[in-house]
């Protein structure tokens, strides 16, 4: 069986609000995610209150952190690093003529300590991080307000960051725009369902104009590099819970929802089923011709997606989620984690297969993982056995769909070490290979430890994936499970 290309990506990724902290610092602005107490799906404060505790303020503290973290993260063998710029560190308002050199000067020591480590940057542009000034004086992305302000905030990225990396993505997950409309698209949702869907669908109109306009400009100033769009795919992975014709063509309507941004972004028009739910939603969207044809001649280089769960899907149900998709009927086939989100590394193998199908383009995972409750034992050891295993199948299920022909570049885990949660603001929910000293009301020493997860993903880079074809998912539990010591293999 076909394995991993010998120039696939191998990383882990992270989210600026999520692991920075220094929310304040050297000239920093705020932004969406730091008015939200409990997390981005809880929704804004009107302002941030003095007693109040925001997890992004101090997060894992990443910013002061970071060089010995990626130390960690080499010791791995990483040689990907999917990470996000803050946008209001660069621009702190987001309207500012000229960016913040102190913002810009962290990034550029972070990036370059990042190559001397052999980790190749894959930055995220836009990543729940809009500057708060214009959530507030505009109304985020429904606004075309913003389109110019992200084009001068990307261009001075390529400008100073270009000769960094190849690889580049527009917006973190902006389908999830339904689901967390705050997080993804800087707006707040009101009135009637038909103008709660006018909303988003302008609000992503504006984005794909955004993202088509970075693109023609990458064209020009770093023509030899890539540009991707990142989308949520756990959302596509929706099964019918019946036979029932119902279910069956109710889940499809269900997954265009997700599918209409890769159609928009990869393919580079509308699909005909949109027309539909303008029709049925008195939908008025401010949509041009000329936006329609910029649209068609800038589409992404490559399709980077997230892939946390599946879920089944039954006529007439109502639709909730969070920042791991859909929250639907539980499937009896599937286990599920402590936070009520079923495992399913078949259904990987699944999303790649009709994503390759339908785009034709190369795909990167850069966000799949597993949030569990970590117990620390006398020794200080962390024995991780289910995020082992999580880890150890879905990467056998990448194996399987790269066989199946999927053209798959690289694989990111969400994320390499403990961050706070981007929906609940939790760290007790961790995901990490790396044990942060942080509990969820902020209290802790922020020391950093590994657990057997760390030489699990150390031992299958290092073979390229090959131990994941000469050994069970039980046989590589089982060998890495007390393996606390980072020069020992035991394979």
């Amino acid at each position: 069986m076909k394995t991993f290309r010998d120039d696939f990506l191998w990383g882990g990724a992270i989210a600026a609000n999520q692991t920075e902290g220094a929310w304040d610092t050297d000239g920093k602005g705020p932004n969406i995610a730091d008015v939200c107490e409990n997390g981005i799906i809880s929704g804004p404060d009107e302002t941030i209150k003095p007693t109040a505790y925001y997890p992004s303020h101090d997060a894992i503290d990443f910013y002061h952190r970071y060089p010995d973290d990626l130390k960690l993260m080499s010791g791995m063998g990483f040689n990907a690093f999917r990470l996000s710029i803050s946008w209001a560190r660069i621009f702190p308002t987001g309207e500012e003529l000229e960016p913040n050199e102190s913002g810009l000067k962290y990034y550029d020591d972070m990036l370059q300590q990042m190559i001397r480590l052999g980790m190749k940057p894959i930055i995220t542009i836009s990543h729940y991080e809009t500057p708060l000034n214009l959530a507030k004086k505009y109304g985020g992305w429904e606004s075309k307000q913003l389109i110019p302000l992200y084009l001068r905030y990307a261009k001075v990225l390529f400008d100073r960051f270009g000769k960094y990396t190849k690889y580049w993505m527009t917006f973190n997950e902006i389908n999830g725009i339904h689901l967390i409309p705050w997080a993804a698209g800087a707006i707040t949702l009101t009135g009637s369902e038909d103008h709660q869907l006018n909303q988003i669908y302008q609000a992503s109109h504006n984005m794909f104009v955004a993202t088509a306009k970075t693109i023609q400009m990458a064209r020009e100033i770093i023509p030899d590099e890539q540009i991707g769009i990142m989308l949520t795919m756990s959302n596509a992975a929706a099964y019918p819970a019946t036979p029932k014709p119902e279910d069956v063509f109710q889940t499809l309507e269900y997954q265009r929802r997700t599918f209409l941004y890769g159609d928009v972004e990869l393919r580079g028009h509308y699909p005909a089923y949109f027309n539909r739910i303008v029709e049925e939603h008195h939908l008025s969207l401010d949509i041009t011709d000329e936006e329609l044809d910029l649209i068609s001649r800038y589409t992404a280089d490559y399709l980077a997606f997230s892939y946390y769960r599946t879920t089944t899907f039954a006529s007439g149900m109502k639709i909730l989620g969070d920042t791991g998709g859909l929250t639907g009927i539980k499937n009896p086939y599937l286990p599920t984690s402590a936070w009520g989100w079923q495992i399913d590394p078949a259904g990987l193998r699944y999303v790649l297969n009709i994503l390759s199908d339908r785009y034709e383009k190369p795909m990167m995972i850069v966000e799949n993982g597993l949030g569990v409750i970590d117990e620390v034992d006398e020794d200080g050891h962390i024995h991780d056995e289910e995020r082992m295993r999580y880890l150890a199948d879905h990467l056998k299920a990448v194996q399987e769909a790269i066989a199946d022909g999927c053209d798959v570049i690289g694989y990111t885990w969400w994320a390499p070490i403990d961050v706070i949660s981007a929906g609940t603001g939790e760290m007790k929910k961790r995901y990490g290979f790396i044990y942060v000293d942080k509990q969820n009301d902020g209290s802790g020493s922020l020391n950093r430890s590994l657990k057997d997860s760390y030489f699990l993903y150390k031992s299958i880079i290092k073979s390229n994936g090959e131990n994941l074809l000469r050994y069970t998912t039980d046989e590589l539990v089982a060998k890495y499970l007390t393996a606390n010591d980072v020069e020992t293999d035991p394979l």
